[in-house]
């Protein structure tokens, strides 16, 4: 994820994000999981393809729970 140009976080080395220039992606890995966010759609399909060409990947349906943890999820729309 550093070669992508992500940041490790110090307090804790699951947590990866990116900054750009009005907006964040973060990314989540445990072990062979891993959860993504951001509000760029388009780099979110970018970061995607790139994980793909390295990884086998699964996608898996909107995520409702990680690390036995509830997502609630709320968009809003301006």
């Amino acid at each position: 994820m550093i070669s992508c140009g992500y940041t490790r976080s110090l307090s804790d080395h699951c947590y990866y994000f990116k900054w750009f220039e009005n907006f964040c992606i973060i990314l989540l890995l445990y072990v062979d999981d891993m959860l993504v966010a951001g509000s760029s759609m388009k780099e979110l399909v970018n970061l995607k393809a790139k994980l793909a060409k390295e990884f086998s990947i699964k996608y898996m349906d909107p995520a409702k729970k990680i690390l036995e943890m509830k997502i609630n999820i709320e968009r809003k729309i301006c």
